[in-house]
């Protein structure tokens, strides 16, 4: 007797338009495992929406709301309102036993960093019970590689090209994360898709805590970092072994937890060499000197995060 095997419902099923390897793919699947199908997002305009959401197609296995670039927060406001009103209405009836949905806003880190920014504040400060996840490419990946606040030192983007006036983007990446301590917000992490099981627990226990949680993860570009796509998970560990992207965790506005270094931490050469977006950085002595600049900035990282959490 043939029996058929029983249907799954992924959290974000197979069958979407990213690249291969992409990183914010990775990291989206894994955050929404964590959380579960008894939650609803609210997603800003950028790569995850345009792969997993073509009209009439979904590749997402929970109730997912896409609205405008800059309002995901807004509109997961709005849904916590609502749902806060429904528990309220719920209470006339004490023998039921459904547990609220999770809310969750994200976007990538120009909705993140720029476009949504006022909102994300606003949220933060009226201390809703709303996890904010931002997919951190460090471009407008969707629209064509433009530089955004979350852009390193040194890239080359499309609008802060590297060539005989310019050595790439000249501005340091703003810090989300600390403007997130900075609103006291109940729970702040971030992470790298270099360690998937990383991500998996800071959103589980992000969502163990009542108010606004913020979790930002590293997700390495295939076309806009040019990548090999095999060499995503690499990458993503090559930016936090490096001391370019620190991670560590934060409750109530004090760093808990930073997670450790190699003990022989590898030079900020070994992550830029396998990127496009930075191979102007190895032409020459001049160029040589910026590299030297960003070595500076990472170790300035880890000596920051290190005094912080202390």
């Amino acid at each position: 007797m043939n029996k058929a095997k029983p249907k799954i419902n992924q959290a974000l099923s197979s069958g979407h338009r990213a690249c291969a390897g992409c990183g914010q793919i990775i990291a989206a699947r894994l955050a929404a495992e964590a959380a579960g199908h008894n939650t609803i997002i609210s997603n800003a305009t950028g790569c995850l929406e345009v792969t997993t959401t073509p009209y009439p197609e979904t590749a997402w296995g929970m109730p997912w709301i896409h609205s405008l670039f800059e309002n995901a927060a807004a509109v997961a406001s709005g849904i916590r309102a609502g749902l806060n009103y429904k528990k309220k209405s719920d209470l006339r009836n004490p023998t039921s036993e459904i547990r609220p949905p999770t809310v969750i806003a994200q976007g990538g880190d120009g909705a993140s960093y720029d476009i949504g920014f006022g909102l994300i504040s606003g949220m933060w400060e009226r201390g809703e019970d709303i996890l904010y996840i931002c997919y951190d490419n460090e471009a407008y990946m969707n629209t064509g590689v433009q530089a955004s606040g979350a852009t390193p030192y040194g890239a080359h983007t499309t609008t802060s090209p590297a060539g005989k006036q310019s050595f790439g983007s000249t501005f340091r990446k703003k810090n989300m994360p600390a403007i997130a301590i900075a609103h006291r917000v109940a729970y702040v992490a971030t992470a790298t898709v270099g360690y998937p099981m990383d991500i998996k627990n800071k959103i589980k226990k992000a969502l163990s805590f009542n108010g606004p949680k913020y979790v930002q993860i590293l997700v390495p570009c295939i076309p806009g970092w040019g990548i090999d796509p095999k060499d995503t998970i690499k990458i993503g560990k090559l930016a936090h072994q490096t001391g370019l992207w620190p991670v560590f965790e934060a409750e109530y506005g004090k760093i808990t937890k930073v997670m450790p270094y190699p003990q022989k931490r590898p030079a900020v050469e070994e992550y830029l060499k396998p990127q496009k977006r930075f191979k102007h950085l190895f032409k020459s002595e001049d160029e040589q000197f910026e590299i030297k600049k960003i070595q500076k900035i990472s170790d300035e990282n880890i000596k920051n995060i290190i005094a912080e959490s202390i």
